[in-house]
């Protein structure tokens, strides 16, 4: 088995230049270019009308319980976007270094496969009773710990949080862990419909992970 490096793997999409694209994200926006970890990467769609998806996601029926359709809203003060308002988020925000895109999954499956510009806050951090990895997180997220062990959130990053789709709840167990232990809601939004969606639509993904593979 040989080892194949792919630090960044552009899975979809494809580097256009400007007239070129057929299928535009909008009318007026034929792709954005990003940054992801380092690699400039073209946030598009594939332009292959005919293409459908044919791995996991392409799976339309899980158990639920766990796996239920969530409300629009998760909770308040948050508010739920979709892709159009997460590309602008991407583009204005973690682009300029002023928000994080937030993949809530487990390491393994944001590894595998995410949206360019993602970080990977596993939403079993949120859950974790301990100050000392809350306190971390928080700096991480731009926010201060004050000498008396409260926060100020007043240069805290803006977050936009997602995670698989619809059925996942990863994004929202993060998203009421984050608040829960004082992370301003109003610089949260969800991305409710997640990866399953982005990938439904054709949009860019990425993934940060070495693929073997037989010579």
């Amino acid at each position: 088995m040989k080892k194949i490096s792919l630090s960044l793997l552009i899975l979809a999409g494809v580097l256009y230049s400007g007239e070129n694209v057929l299928v535009k994200i909008t009318e007026n926006i034929p792709y954005v270019d990003i940054n992801d970890s380092g690699v400039n990467v073209k946030i598009s769609r594939i332009q292959e009308t005919d293409n459908i998806l044919t791995d996991d996601f392409a799976e339309t029926s899980r158990l639920c319980p766990p796996h239920c359709i969530p409300p629009i809203k998760t909770i308040k003060g948050v508010k739920t976007i979709g892709e159009l308002e997460l590309i602008d988020f991407i583009k204005n925000r973690v682009y300029k270094k002023k928000g994080i895109l937030v993949d809530a999954r487990l390491k393994g499956a944001f590894m595998l496969e995410t949206i360019p510009g993602a970080i990977n806050i596993p939403f079993t951090v949120a859950q974790v009773e301990s100050k000392k990895i809350t306190d971390s997180l928080f700096k991480a997220l731009g926010a201060k710990v004050n000498s008396d062990g409260t926060y100020d959130f007043s240069k805290a990053k803006d977050l936009a949080v997602f995670c698989s789709g619809l059925w996942c709840k990863s994004s929202t167990k993060l998203i009421k862990g984050l608040v829960k232990k004082g992370y301003p809601a109003d610089k949260i939004v969800w991305y409710r419909d997640g990866l399953q969606a982005w990938k439904l639509l054709g949009l860019t993904t990425v993934v940060h992970k070495a693929i073997e593979a037989k010579e």
